[in-house]
This record gives structure tokens, sequence and C-alpha cells, in this order.
């Protein structure tokens, strides 16, 4: 059954309900929530694979390894790597243009997943191996795409000078999920840019 709604054909995978939620308030996009780590992405990406969608996205939070990067910072991963290895390489170019034309700076670069969160000397060792972002999913759900167009968006929420567990943590968390928010719609259009029908 055809829909008019921008996110037609796509699905968007979020580990957290709170990220859940602030995409589904961003934009009427279809979300499947994963759950955190690698053992339910792993299991989430079958579920992925088997969902009829032209295009799929991963988007939540994410931890930053460069000390420029600030809470509320969008962040497009140009390649995946896990255990220290390249897994996927995207093009981020269709999605980084679709969140410009909201007016939301973007940083591309390399994201690595891990199984437990990086703090402290770990961060910095990332960092100096090339990578601009952590999180602990997005390896382990790219295979749910399943040879769709793919994409993966993280927002800031940590980084070097604002680790987790500290006072301002709530107040990070919340400039996360607004901006989170304010990407949805980004995400309805590169879907949508990416399942039209090439001009002949």
């Amino acid at each position: 059954m055809s829909s008019s709604s921008p996110d037609q054909g796509l699905v968007v995978a979020a580990p957290l309900r709170i990220e859940a939620r602030a995409l589904r308030r961003g934009a009427p996009l279809r979300v499947l929530r994963t759950g955190v780590g690698p053992r339910r992405a792993t299991k989430a990406a079958q579920r992925l694979a088997a969902e009829r969608a032209s295009a799929v996205a991963v988007a939540g939070l994410c931890g930053a390894l460069e000390p420029g990067l600030e809470p509320g910072d969008v962040v497009l991963a140009s390649e995946l790597y896990a255990a220290g290895e390249p897994c996927w390489t995207l093009d981020p170019d269709p999605l980084r243009r679709a969140l410009l034309r909201l007016g939301l700076p973007v940083v591309v670069g390399r994201v690595v997943c891990v199984e437990s969160v990086v703090r402290g000397a770990a961060r910095q060792r990332l960092a100096d191996e090339g990578a601009v972002a952590v999180d602990m999913e997005s390896a382990w759900l790219a295979p749910g795409a399943a040879g769709r167009p793919f994409a993966v968006l993280r927002i800031v929420l940590d980084g070097p000078g604002h680790e987790l567990l500290r006072p301002a943590l709530p107040r990070q968390a919340l400039r996360a999920l607004r901006r989170l928010r304010e990407a949805a719609p980004a995400l309805a259009h590169w879907a949508q840019d990416e399942s039209a029908p090439a001009a002949s």
C-alpha cells in the first residue's frame, strides 16, 4: 500500500526508547527499537533484513572522540569499524546534503563500534586511530540493510570534557535528543531521494 509521507520505504533502527521517541516526534518515521549493545543489535539486524523497506538507517546518540565535538553535534558515518577492523563503507553525502538543507552542521567520519562504554584514555586511543565517534550498535545492525541504501546518523551525547556520570549529563541528553528530533526530517528526505527513480 502506498503512502504520500516522505518516509515511504524507510525503516530506522534506534537502540533506545527515548531515541525512537525523539525521531518519531521529528518526522513520521517507521522506527524499530533494537536495544543497546552488540548482542541485541545482532538479533535486531535479522528483523531489519526482513522489513519491507527500500532504505535503512541507524539513528541515535553516540560518544565523541574528537575534542572539538560537543553534545548535540551531528555525526554521519563514512566507515564503521569493529574490533579494530573496517566492517562497512558508507556514502554519507546524500544524507549530509539533506541535513545541511535543514541548517544542521555535520561531521563526517569513521565511527567505531564497541561492546562497552569508552572513556578517558580509551577514547583518546580510538581518536588517534582516526575515528570521530563511538557507538555500541551500528556495525552489528548494518547487515540488516541487506544491500539497500544505508546510513548511520548519530548525535553526540558525551565526549572529551563531557564524560558520562557528570552533573551536566541530563542537560547534555536533552540537547542531544532535541537535535536528533531536528535531524529526523533529513532521514525522511534522504530515503525519498534514494528511492526516486533516476532521471533518464
